[in-house]
């Protein structure tokens, strides 16, 4: 059927009744293919109707002409391809078959293979532009121009017009033309279109926007970082209309049917209408071979998958994830075990104060006010939490890393020091301290003088949406497993507020792969998926069957690598990802098997003449009008409900949701990363993102 059925697209095909049928078919009426099958239908029927009347010539007039109008939309492409390609495909069967029907004085069968096929033909063509301009409206949320500030006014410009540095101007109600920075003003956006995710994200100077996405709230000027071809929405087109092109291993198994199957056809019509000649009538056999054809065609057998990984891989950008490819929707479909990264993907990597004990007569205030002042110069996570919760920061002085211990410095005649227990006693806190690392914070002390002023706990949140996606991934049937390459005391916690019961903690990023490959190979049946940043945990996205990216919103590096990306920050785009590439599976597997038992079952009722050429004709079209609307199904989608507010996540009454990372040297030497940057040295945690985009409301900007 078409470029799609009767030659690929690396045969040379010209595309244009695909551009055109791209173009104006804006309405199933306005298909080139069902507008000659219209009016090769309306010329049969009147022919029919004039064979009743006695009119036996005319009517052989219409007939014939309904044969020149239904042949028509496959003959002369499918003689091209021949002539000048060497290609043999479904539309050669079906043109072998028109041309013996009409040789035999069939007209009235040729008349209706060329009306069904045509049909076939353009609903095909119908669903395919259609599941593909559901992916391009994406282009269409951003404005016809735009407002940006040039020389102290404001003028309006054609998006393609924005230049990098310019600063755009978006009130209430407005849309993004390109990605930016906001840079004075705070608002919220919807990015419902473009993520999947119908909670507005609160957003103010630092901030990124992005295409597409509407101002929901006050007036607000952006920098311009992309150009509009390579905003973060041109780029998420780009990226799955060429995941539609690559073949998965259900398209392969089609192509590789339908490859021989076409030649075999002709040789098994060949043979049918030799033997036959050899014992009986050669007229009535070569009529029988003629109808073997039509009924061994593999056309919906050719378009069984392709149409259904078009679908789905559509729908999937329009819920906020992209899919590169069929594989990626066959492996996703099969999957039974998932990997969770923990910091960035179970967590929001935004560490926050949970607690701050001072030791009398410190109180909570100059606790914090003094560690603040040595974390002013540091650039940890944890510093910048430390920082967000003190007011009134003073200046310390002669701030030094010891590395894998701490800071020490100076405000004005009084020695400080901050730092992990071991790099500064306890004391009386040593009760607080246990307690606060047990419910998976990091904790720091601060001392003065000699003297203990206190200890800070600091830990990551753990996303709102994780318990609920864990339990959906459960009873979904899949396993569910965590990686990360915090300490045991941190990872367990977090693990048991999400309700995972498989830890492996401690774990370099060669660990993480490792332990991937060990799940593929011990694991239950179906594939592994690891869930990771797509940066640090690159090693094991790559080794896993299937590797998926999580908050893949302007991350180069992680929709280029992964198999799969959800562009979001909702974790329930997981289980949703999956359940909709399962339904897609089956889909598959459902139109594969269609296929192959309509061809098993109509060729030996062809061939001994059970069936005619116009009820073959019938059911093969009917079959295949059957395997498209089958198809269509993978392009229905759910929206996530509103998330739930979950009270199992919280660790400890009164503090925020969830343990953090643990920025402890993994092997215990020292106390975090970013007691070292100082001098040069690091020890990052092996899954520390570099680059997690939030959509959900943030306490500071970036």
């Amino acid at each position: 059927m078409g470029a799609e059925c009767c030659a690929p697209a690396e045969a040379g095909t010209p595309a244009d009744d695909q551009e055109h049928n791209e173009a104006g078919a804006q309405r199933l009426w306005q298909v080139r293919e069902l507008q000659f099958a219209a009016v090769a239908g309306v010329l049969l029927g009147a022919g029919w109707l004039s064979g009743l009347a006695g009119a036996g010539t005319a009517g052989l007039v219409l007939e014939s002409a309904a044969v020149v109008a239904g042949a028509s939309t496959f003959v002369p492409s499918s003689v091209r391809n021949v002539v000048k390609h060497r290609h043999i495909g479904v539309g050669t069967l079906m043109t072998i078959a028109a041309i013996g029907a009409v040789a035999l004085g069939q007209f009235f069968e040729a008349a209706m293979l060329g009306v069904l096929f045509s049909i076939a033909e353009g609903l095909e063509h119908y669903a395919v532009v259609r599941t593909r301009r559901s992916l391009r409206a994406l282009l269409d949320l951003v404005p016809d121009t735009a407002s940006v500030l040039r020389a102290g006014r404001e003028v309006r410009v054609a998006p393609d017009a924005l230049v990098l540095g310019d600063i755009m101007l978006l009130r209430p109600g407005g849309r993004a033309a390109t990605d930016g920075v906001i840079r004075t003003g705070t608002t919220s956006l919807d990015v419902s279109a473009i993520t999947g995710e119908s909670i507005p994200v609160e957003a103010g100077p630092g901030d990124t926007v992005y295409a597409g996405a509407i101002n929901g709230g006050g007036a607000i000027e952006a920098e311009v970082t992309a150009l509009a071809n390579d905003s973060s929405l041109a780029r998420i087109v780009h990226i799955v209309e060429e995941a539609q092109e690559r073949k998965g291993s259900g398209q392969r198994l089609a192509d590789r049917l339908a490859k021989p199957l076409v030649p075999g056809i002709i040789v098994l019509a060949a043979l049918v209408a030799g033997l036959g000649a050899l014992f009986g009538d050669p007229l009535l056999w070569l009529e029988r071979a003629l109808v073997v054809l039509v009924a061994a065609s593999p056309c919906a057998l050719a378009i069984a998958v392709p149409l259904t990984i078009v679908a789905a891989i559509g729908a999937a950008g329009r819920t906020g994830a992209l899919v590169k490819g069929g594989l990626a929707v066959e492996q996703l479909g099969a999957v039974r075990t998932v990997a969770l990264d923990k910091t960035g993907t179970l967590t929001r990597n935004e560490p926050r104060v949970i607690a701050a004990v001072p030791n009398a007569p410190t109180t909570e205030a100059e606790l914090l006010r003094l560690a603040a002042a040595l974390e002013s110069r540091s650039e940890h996570p944890l510093a910048a939490a430390i920082i967000s919760a003190a007011t009134d920061v003073p200046l310390a002085t002669d701030v030094t890393a010891v590395v894998g211990h701490g800071l020490t410095g100076r405000i004005d005649a009084a020695q400080l020091r901050l730092g992990r227990p071991g790099f500064i006693e306890p004391g009386p806190l040593a009760t607080d301290v246990e307690r606060l690392q047990t419910e998976g914070a990091t904790v720091v002390l601060v001392e003065r003088d000699g003297s203990l002023l206190g200890a800070i706990a600091v830990r990551d949140e753990l996303r709102p949406e994780a318990v609920e996606t864990v339990r959906e991934l459960h009873r979904i049937g899949v396993r569910v497993t965590m990686l990360t390459g915090d300490n045991t005391r941190t990872a367990s916690a977090l693990a048991a507020a999400a309700g995972i019961d498989d830890v492996r903690a401690d774990l370099r990023p060669e660990d993480k792969a490792a332990h991937i490959a060990k799940l593929k190979a011990t694991g239950a049946r179906g594939t592994v998926a690891m869930v990771g940043d797509g940066i640090n945990d690159a090693p094991a996205l790559a080794t896993a069957d299937i590797g998926i990216a999580m908050g893949a919103m302007g991350t180069d590096v992680a929709i280029e690598t992964a198999d799969a990306a959800l562009m979001g920050e909702d974790l329930r785009h997981l289980p949703q990802l999956l359940r909709h590439a399962r339904r897609a599976r089956t889909i598959m597997i459902q139109n594969i098997g269609m296929s192959l038992a309509i061809i098993t079952a109509l060729i030996p009722l062809a061939a001994f003449g059970v069936l005619g050429l116009a009820t073959v004709v019938f059911i093969h079209e009917l079959a295949e009008v059957l395997v498209i609307a089958n198809a269509i199904r993978a392009a229905r989608t759910t929206p996530l409900p509103l998330p739930e507010i979950n009270d199992s996540a919280r660790l400890a009454p009164n503090r925020l949701s969830l343990p953090a990372a643990d920025t402890a040297d993994q092997h215990g030497s020292g106390c975090c990363e970013g007691c070292a940057t100082a001098n040069g040295t690091t020890d990052t945690p092996p899954d520390r993102p570099l680059q997690v985009i939030a959509i959900t409301p943030r306490s500071a900007p970036h």
